[in-house]
C-alpha cells in the first residue's frame, strides 16, 4: 500500500514572506482604489478658477465730454522796432521768460538825443521871441487906449504875437515828438511770456514796422485749450454756462490733469463736422500746457448723484450685448447681462443688470462659464 508525503510544514521565513506580500497587493489595491475615488471626484468638482474682483458701488460721478484740444496762447506779440536805427544791445536771449516792462533790446540813442537837444534849443529860441512880442503886445495896447497908435499898428503887434504863441507851441510839440522817438529807442517787453528765437542781434540795422521781428513774445500763463463738442450738446453747455464756469480738465500725460475752466463758446456751429468750438482757460503757472500742444480734453457737463459704478474691466461683450460675471456668496460665477449707460476712462457707469455692493469679475472672465467655482486671487503689486 502506497502512502503520500505528509507537507512539510511552512517555516518561520516562509510564512513572514507571504504576509508580506499580501500586505503590498492590498496596499496597490487600496491606492489603485483611491486613486479612483480621487479622479472621480475630481471629475465631479472642478478646480476654482483664480479671478480678480471688484464691487459694484453708488457714488457721484461727473458727465464729461472727451475731446482732444490744442494749446494757444493768450497772447502773442511780434516785437518790432518804431523807428529806425541800429541795435545797440540786445538783452534778451532765445527761449527767455520775460515780464512786462523788461528791456528787449537797445538802438543807439544818438542820433535821437541830438534831434532832441535841437527841438529844446528851437523851442527856447520860440519863446524868448514869444516874451519879447508879448510885451510889445502890453504896449500897444496901452497906446491904443490913449489912441498913440492906429487900430492897423496894434493889430499888426497882435498878429504877430500870436504867430509866437503858435511858434512855441509847435516846437514844443517837436521837442515831445523828439523826447518819444527817443524813448522808443529803449525796447521793452508788452506783455509777460516767453521770448522764441531773437531774429537780430547787436550790430544789426532795424526799421520801423519791419517785415521781419526782432522777437515773438507768446504769453503762455495764462493760456488757452481750443477744442469741439458735438453740437448737441450746445444747449446744456449754454444753459450751464450761465450758472457757473464749467470744469475743463486737460491731461498733459497718462494720469496727470490740469484744471481749467471755460472761456469761450463760438458763436456759430461748424456745418461740415457739426460741431461747436469751445476754449478752455488755464491757469498754468507751471508752464505745463505749451502753445501748438495736443493734449485730451474732458469738459464735465454736470455731476450724476448715486450712479451705479464698476471698473471698465468688468464688463464684457458678447453675442447678445454686454455682461458682467457676477461671484455669488457660493463662490460660483454667473453670467449676468447688463446696460452700460457710459465708459468715463477706467470705469463704466451701469444702467441696468447690477446692483451696489455686489462683486463683479474685472480679471480672468475668459476663463469663466455660467456656474463655475472662483477663487478670489490679490491683486499683484507693481514692482
Amino acid at each position: 500500500m502506497t502512502t503520500r508525503p505528509l507537507l512539510k510544514p511552512c517555516s518561520f521565513q516562509t510564512r513572514a514572506l507571504w504576509c508580506a506580500l499580501a500586505a503590498v497587493l492590498a496596499g496597490a489595491f487600496a491606492g489603485c482604489s483611491d486613486k479612483n475615488n480621487a479622479q472621480a471626484e475630481a471629475k465631479k468638482s472642478p478646480p476654482a478658477i483664480p479671478v480678480l474682483v471688484a464691487q459694484a458701488v453708488e457714488k457721484r460721478m461727473p458727465l464729461r465730454l472727451h475731446a482732444i484740444g490744442n494749446v494757444e496762447t493768450v497772447a502773442t506779440v511780434a516785437v518790432k522796432a518804431r523807428l529806425d536805427g541800429q541795435i545797440f544791445r540786445a538783452y534778451v536771449r532765445d527761449g527767455q521768460d520775460v515780464a512786462k516792462g523788461d528791456l528787449l533790446f537797445q538802438l543807439d540813442p544818438k542820433p535821437y538825443e541830438s534831434q532832441l537837444a535841437q527841438a529844446r534849443a528851437t523851442l527856447a529860441q520860440s519863446q524868448a521871441q514869444l516874451e519879447y512880442l508879448r510885451g510889445q503886445e502890453t504896449r500897444y495896447q496901452e497906446l491904443l487906449a490913449q489912441n498913440f497908435v492906429s487900430k492897423e499898428g496894434y493889430a499888426q503887434v497882435a498878429s504877430n504875437f500870436h504867430a509866437a504863441e503858435a511858434s512855441v507851441n509847435a516846437t514844443s510839440a517837436a521837442v515831445e515828438s523828439a523826447r518819444v522817438n527817443l524813448a522808443y529807442t529803449t525796447i521793452r517787453s508788452p506783455i509777460s511770456g516767453r521770448a522764441g528765437k531773437v531774429l537780430l542781434t547787436e550790430g544789426n540795422l532795424v526799421k520801423a514796422n519791419d517785415t521781419n521781428a526782432l522777437v515773438v513774445i507768446n504769453q503762455i500763463s495764462p493760456i488757452y485749450v481750443s477744442f469741439a463738442v458735438p453740437e448737441q450738446h450746445l444747449a446744456e453747455i449754454r444753459a450751464n454756462k450761465t450758472k457757473t464756469p464749467m470744469r475743463i480738465e486737460a491731461e498733459i500725460e497718462k494720469g496727470v490733469m490740469v484744471p481749467g475752466q471755460l472761456a469761450f463758446a463760438d458763436n456759430t456751429v461748424d456745418a461740415t463736422t457739426g460741431t461747436i468750438r469751445l476754449r478752455g482757460l488755464f491757469a498754468n503757472q507751471d508752464k505745463q500746457l505749451w502753445p501748438g500742444q495736443y493734449v485730451d480734453t474732458w469738459i464735465t457737463l454736470r455731476d450724476e448723484a448715486n450712479a451705479l459704478v464698476v471698473p471698465a474691466q468688468a464688463v464684457q461683450t458678447g453675442p447678445k450685448g454686454p455682461y458682467a460675471y457676477v461671484v455669488k456668496e457660493d463662490s460660483s460665477a454667473e453670467m449676468r447681462p447688463i446696460a452700460v449707460r457710459r465708459t468715463d476712462g477706467e470705469e463704466a457707469v451701469i444702467e441696468s443688470g447690477l446692483k451696489a455692493g455686489e462683486t463683479v469679475v474685472i480679471d480672468g472672465a475668459s476663463r469663466l462659464l455660467p456656474g463655475s467655482r472662483v477663487s478670489i486671487k490679490s491683486a499683484e503689486k507693481p514692482s
